[in-house]
């Protein structure tokens, strides 16, 4: 892991190097950069693959006092990232969270860095904060204390499955050893959980409908790929967002919940691979 400045705070992120095409990939809420462990591994051979931890509740690093952590703010911490590193040309995959579509849509000096778009089950249109596990963290960031009593299930693994933490958004159980590098930061750094809960208290659904309106000005490919199963982002929501991009394109993946790069990672690096593939 590498560690980066800037101006919100410091970021941690893994880069494969190399002189292939680059991707970026970015995640959602309450997991890290490890979602896309199986991406990375099988794309480094051909790609340079690039991942931030981004500071969605299981960062280690919390951000700076007064960050913009809103959903724009997000959005432009990630910009930031692709300015500081430098990348060009970029192929950004989104999953989860809508940080990498208010980016592309921003029509901001980073967003022109993004070559094409791949959007992975995201939050969409009123879906904001989406389904039962993200409306009830965003009700939690309402009460004092709310946050670290909503993490506590997190601490036994078998109340992971829980619809309310990671159970609807995975088919499968996540390892052991990830989803306790996930809960870890929720459960144990105030700071963490801040950041979070800045974050979830921006999370309003006319903010997305606006991104869906601005989607027409994104003029590049965008791939919109989606769980077929997914019980927390509708699949219509994937069909009609990817018909508002002007070189939009859909693709559905079975047998995957929300985190498909947990549950088909082999399908969403196959994906990934076959547009950069197409130029």
């Amino acid at each position: 892991m590498a560690t980066i400045e800037l101006p919100a705070g410091t970021l941690d992120y893994s880069d494969s190097g190399g002189d292939g095409p680059t991707v970026v990939l970015a995640h959602g809420p309450a997991v890290d950069g490890t979602l896309w462990r199986h991406v990375v591994a099988e794309l480094q051979d051909q790609y340079r693959v690039v991942v931030p931890t981004l500071p969605f509740g299981s960062h280690l690093r919390p951000m700076r006092s007064g960050a913009d952590l809103s959903p724009d703010g997000m959005a432009r911490l990630l910009g930031d990232f692709l300015e500081a590193l430098d990348l060009t040309g970029v192929t950004l995959v989104q999953n989860d969270a809508a940080t990498g579509m208010l980016l592309a849509v921003s029509g901001t000096p980073a967003a022109g860095r993004i070559a094409r778009l791949v959007l992975a089950s995201i939050e969409a249109f009123d879906n904001f904060p989406p389904g039962l596990p993200g409306r009830a963290i965003w009700l939690a960031a309402k009460v004092p204390g709310g946050l670290a009593a909503a993490a506590q299930p997190l601490r036994f693994h078998p109340l992971r499955r829980l619809p309310l933490a990671y159970g609807l958004l995975s088919r499968r159980t996540v390892p052991r050893e990830i989803a306790d590098r996930w809960s870890w930061p929720l459960l144990h750094s105030a700071g963490a959980r801040e950041d979070l809960r800045t974050y979830l208290r921006g999370a309003r659904p006319d903010r997305l409908q606006r991104a869906a309106a601005e989607a027409g000005g994104f003029d590049r490919p965008v791939l919109v790929v989606w769980a077929a199963r997914d019980r927390v982002m509708p699949p219509a929501h994937g069909r009609r967002l990817a018909a508002l991009f002007p070189q939009g394109s859909y693709l559905e993946i079975p047998d995957s919940g929300t985190l498909i790069p947990e549950d088909q990672p082999n399908a969403l690096s196959a994906a990934i691979d076959t547009f950069v593939s197409k130029g």
